[in-house]
C-alpha cells in the first residue's frame, strides 16, 4: 500500500478531480490513505480471502456493481491482482505484459519497460497510457501518506517527551532506529550496539529513539526510549518528528520514507534497485562486507552531506556537524 502512494499522486496529476477506488487485501489501506481526498472507496478484502468465501464474494459482488473509466493492475507477477482486474468492470484495463499474454487488458506495457523500483512501475504504466511523450527521466512522485500538520505536531511532541524522560533532553539531533526485519535482512543485536556507539561518536549531541516492532519487544535490549503503536499513521507521525530514521529493508523503512523523514535504508541481501528509498533526503547503503562501525561512518557522511546541502532541515537544531568515525569518510 505504501508503494502505490506515488501511483495515486500521478493519477491526481494526470486527471484533475479524479475519484479513485482501491481494492486491497487486509485493512492497512484504510490507514495509509486516510487523508487522500481523491480516494473515494477502499475495499478491504479479507486476508486469505479464500478461507472466508462468503465475505470475499460479498465484497467482490459490491465492487463489480461499479463501472470504471480506468482499471489498473499495478503489480508484476501477481496472478491474484490480474484476476481481480479481469473481474472488475471498466472501459480500459492497464497492466504489464509479462510474456504470457494478458487476456482482458486493453493496454499493456512490456515487462522489459518497467522500472526496477517497485513504487515507480505503476507510475510508468499510467504514463505510458496517458502521456507516452513524457521523458523517462521525469521525476517520480515520492512515497507519501500525507500526514496532517496536527499529526506531525503530535509526533514531534512524542519525540520530545521520549528524549526528556530518557535523560536525553539536550539532544540536538533525534535519530530513530528500527532494528527488526525478516530473515537474513535482520542485523544481530551486537551489530546494532556497535553501530549506535559509533554513530554517537559521530554525532555526540544526538538522541536515540527506538521504533518498536509489531511484536512489542525492544530489539536493542531496551537501552533507548522506544515508541510502539499498531497504527500506521501514529507510527509515521512519530517518525516524522525525528531528524533521521535508520532501518534495514522492511515495511517500516517504507513507512518512514512515506512519512517524509530523511531515511537511510541498510541493504545486505535484497535488491536496493527494487526497494531502496528515493527522494529528497533519503539514501540507501549497501552494507555487504562492512563492519557496523564502517556503516555508521557512511551513515554519518551521507546525513551530514544532506544537511549541509540544505536538502533537509533539522527539527531540533539549525545546524548539524559530525565528528570522524574510524572506517567512514565524512564530508
Amino acid at each position: 500500500m505504501l508503494l502505490i502512494t506515488p501511483l495515486i499522486a500521478e493519477l491526481e496529476r494526470l486527471y484533475k478531480g479524479v475519484e479513485i477506488d482501491i481494492v486491497a487485501e487486509g485493512p492497512a489501506a484504510v490507514d495509509v490513505f486516510a487523508t487522500f481526498f481523491s480516494v473515494r472507496n477502499i475495499y478491504c478484502l479479507p486476508l486469505r480471502g479464500f478461507k472466508h468465501p462468503v465475505a470475499f464474494l460479498s465484497l467482490l459482488s459490491k465492487i463489480r456493481k461499479n463501472r470504471y473509466d480506468l482499471i489498473i493492475d499495478p503489480c508484476l507477477g501477481s496472478g491474484f491482482s490480474r484476476i481481480l482486474t479481469r473481474l472488475c468492470r471498466g472501459q480500459r484495463k492497464l497492466g504489464f505484459d509479462e510474456g504470457a499474454g494478458a487476456p482482458g487488458l486493453t493496454h499493456m506495457l512490456p515487462k522489459s519497460m518497467a522500472p526496477p523500483h517497485m513504487a515507480k512501475r505503476p507510475v510508468s504504466l499510467v504514463r505510458s497510457f496517458a502521456s507516452p511523450a513524457v521523458d523517462a527521466s521525469t521525476d517520480f512522485p515520492p512515497l507519501d501518506i500525507r500526514l496532517s500538520e496536527a499529526e506531525r505536531a503530535q509526533g514531534q511532541a512524542v519525540v520530545r517527551e521520549l528524549l526528556q524522560v530518557s535523560g536525553q533532553p539536550a539532544a540536538k539531533l533525534a535519530i530513530g532506529i528500527f532494528a527488526n526485519a525478516t530473515g537474513a535482512k535482520r542485523y544481530p543485536g551486537e551489530w546494532w550496539r556497535e553501530f549506535i556507539d559509533a554513530l554517537r561518536e559521530a554525532f555526540p549531541q544526538c538522541g536515540i529513539v527506538e521504533i518498536i516492532p509489531g511484536h512489542g519487544r525492544s530489539m536493542l535490549d531496551s537501552r533507548w526510549p522506544g515508541y510502539y503503536s499498531n497504527k500506521i499513521r501514529r507510527m509515521g507521525a512519530v517518525m516524522a518528528g525525528l531528524d533521521l530514521m535508520i532501518s534495514a529493508d522492511c515495511g517500516v523503512m517504507h513507512l518512514a520514507v512515506a512519512s517524509r523523514v530523511p531515511t537511510i535504508g541498510l541493504f545486505a541481501v535484497t535488491d536496493a534497485n527494487v526497494y531502496g528509498p528515493y527522494g529528497c533526503g533519503n539514501s540507501l547503503l549497501d552494507t555487504g562486507g562492512c563492519t557496523a562501525r564502517e556503516v555508521a561512518g557512511k551513515v554519518a557522511a551521507a546525513f551530514t552531506q544532506c544537511m549541509n546541502s540544505g536538502s533537509v532541515g533539522a527539527r531540533l537544531a539549525p545546524q548539524i556537524t559530525a565528528a570522524p568515525v574510524a572506517g567512514g569518510q565524512l564530508t
